[in-house]
């Protein structure tokens, strides 16, 4: 039996039973003599029959023969029971025997079982001392668990604002180059006057040198450019979405976000921007397909970003239009060939309120939609790709999110004032100047604020931002694409639309004071992304064959000019009502102290 255990028990059940036993074969020991002497007294009847017997001079001879026999079955039956009595005897002296050393046994295993109680009663004062340090440790692991998630709640908030001055720093308009490798078709459809044979594949002339250098090389000369990221021909499409991928947390710390692509047709824009299946039915999946583009990655990452965030304080809605012909289409309605017109807001923000716009939760639903929009935009057949886009296509997430808590509730307008940066001791009481509306929780317009200070609304107000994606239309010369008839003045509106965001580009690198953003519905629309308040990231697309030089140098030289843009410190976005407060005191208005609000 194992050492330790309680045997206690198992000895006492093991003495009753013996003992049991002893009392059984006591009783038949007791039967047995009592047998024998009911044998001897019948002996003795015997033996007194046979004196008599013996005395009785007339007993036949048969009768004494007779009570021979009986007098010798009673000396067997009497042996017999002299050797069971005696066997008897000896099973008992053995029984006692064993009784005697199970008492022994009894002892040696009670005394080891208490000393191994001992122990285990030793050993558990021991463990209860451990576990009482144990729960001491906790209790102080748990405070120190306190105070380093409070401590990362403060480094979470730096890292922010980290993050958004390394964005400054890297500029708030950054352009990459990202180099296509070389395709069948890039030699097709070339003359005897052109660099290469029919149905043969073009001489490289677009090189990658490093991750910051492209250069065009050819037989006269050789000209370097440089970004701030060079992809390369075998760089896969998350190694583009891994230098996007910190402007998105911009976006949520309240930044407008623009990301672009720029290219001839064929250059891999719309490969960049939405991947290999953009013509081909969405399928979600939990990660990320190895050719999705940058708006499904995008769209991933903010909405995985939206779920570390508390419950209900973002939500999301997207819209998806072309600019086509100089219009603006909206793509998620019925009628796509209904006219849309920009307007200016008195926050001097640029919407376009008649646009569909459907409020969704998860990729896949952003991702249907736009899958619903491409399979209305224009496209059209044309000498460089099959399937060449006519339009600009622009996705727009727009991210409306809970303000910070010093937009909050019983906060004075003035302490709100001087959380923001901006001063002033009242609100503009000029005629014609609308009283700021604060957006609420509740989508309702919030009360009037009063110029001496009134508090905020309960409920918390509302910041928006825009994230916008867009995949501009082929940048190359009418005589490149070879169309003709209607094609011919698609392509017209298309260069003249580049050339206007081109424009755009040069007055803001020479810092005119004026800016031509109304030449063109794009840059128009993308006012806001070019020359506000956005962080605006340009991604050149370029082929690498001798056939296209002229259209990669000019969009080489096009991201050149896009680098001379130097705007000012990108702004934060505010609510509602404190940038209309930010926009009167940036321009001088600003009240007597204690001026009422009419």
């Amino acid at each position: 039996m194992p050492l330790g255990m309680d045997t206690s028990k198992f000895y006492a059940n093991k003495s009753k039973e013996l003992e049991v036993q002893l009392q059984r074969k006591n009783e038949r020991i007791v039967s047995l003599e009592t047998e024998n002497a009911m044998l001897y007294l019948k002996l003795a009847q015997l033996r007194g029959d046979v004196r008599s017997a013996r005395q009785e001079a007339m007993l036949s001879s048969a009768e004494l023969e007779d009570s021979e026999q009986f007098k010798e079955e009673v000396v067997q039956k009497t042996v017999v029971i002299h050797q069971d009595t005696k066997a008897l005897r000896l099973e008992l002296d053995r029984l006692k025997a064993f009784v005697i050393e199970m008492s022994v046994s009894f002892q040696l295993y009670l005394q080891r079982a208490k000393a191994a109680v001992h122990s285990n009663r030793a050993s558990y004062h021991s463990h209860s001392s451990i576990v009482t340090a144990l729960q001491d440790q906790l209790v102080q692991l748990q405070q120190a668990l306190h105070d380093v998630s409070e401590r990362h709640a403060k480094e979470k908030r730096r890292r922010q604002e980290l993050h958004n001055i390394l964005m400054e720093l890297r500029g708030n308009i950054r352009v990459h180059s990202r180099l296509r490798p070389l395709m069948e078709f890039d030699g097709e459809n070339e003359d005897s006057s052109g660099l290469g044979r029919p149905g043969t594949r073009s001489e490289v002339v677009v090189h990658y040198v490093d991750d910051e250098n492209i250069c065009v090389r050819t037989n006269k000369n050789t000209k370097v450019f440089e970004y701030e990221r060079v992809f390369g021909p075998t760089e896969k499409q998350e190694s583009v979405f891994d230098e996007v991928r910190p402007m998105l947390q911009s976006l949520l710390d309240g930044y407008n976000i623009c990301i672009m692509a720029y290219g001839q047709t064929g250059s891999g824009k719309t490969h960049t921007m939405l991947g290999s299946h953009h013509n081909e039915e969405y399928h979600l999946s939990h990660d990320a397909h190895p050719d999705e583009g940058v708006i499904p990655r995008a769209t991933r990452e903010l909405f995985r970003l939206i779920e570390e965030k508390p419950l209900g304080t973002h939500s999301v809605e997207v819209s998806v239009v072309e600019v086509y012909n100089n219009d603006i289409r909206d793509l998620l309605s019925r009628d796509t060939n209904a006219k849309h017109d920009i307007i200016t807001g008195s926050d001097g923000q640029l919407s376009i309120p008649t646009v569909t716009s459907k409020q969704v939760d998860c990729i896949d639903g952003v991702m249907n939609l736009v899958q619903f929009g491409l399979k209305t935009r224009r496209e059209s057949a044309t000498l460089i790709h099959e399937h060449s886009s006519r339009s600009h296509l622009i996705v727009t997430l727009t991210v409306t999110s809970a303000a910070p808590s010093f937009f909050g509730k019983s906060v004075s307008l003035e302490s709100n004032l001087c959380e923001v940066g901006l001063s002033g001791t009242g609100m503009s009481t000029k005629k014609g100047n609308p009283q700021p509306q604060i957006w609420t929780t509740d989508q309702g317009p919030g009360k009037p604020l009063a110029a001496t200070g009134a508090p905020w609304p309960n409920q918390q107000p509302l910041v928006k931002t825009k994230l916008q994606l867009v995949d501009l239309a082929g940048s190359e010369c009418v005589g490149m694409s070879g169309v003709r008839g209607a094609a011919l003045r698609e392509a017209s509106y298309i260069n003249k639309s580049l050339s206007a965001l081109a424009d755009v580009l040069g007055a803001l690198a020479e810092h005119r004071t004026h800016v031509p953003y109304r030449n063109s519905r794009l840059t128009h629309f993308l006012q806001d992304s070019i020359g506000g308040d956005a962080k605006l990231l340009i991604l050149l697309c370029v082929s690498p064959a001798q056939r296209y030089i002229t259209e990669s140098l000019q969009c080489l030289g096009f991201g050149q000019r896009a680098r001379q843009v130097q705007r000012g410190q990108t702004k934060k976005r505010l609510p509602s009502s404190a940038e209309k407060v930010a926009s009167d005191t940036s321009s001088g208005t600003r009240p007597r102290s204690g001026s009422s609000s009419r």
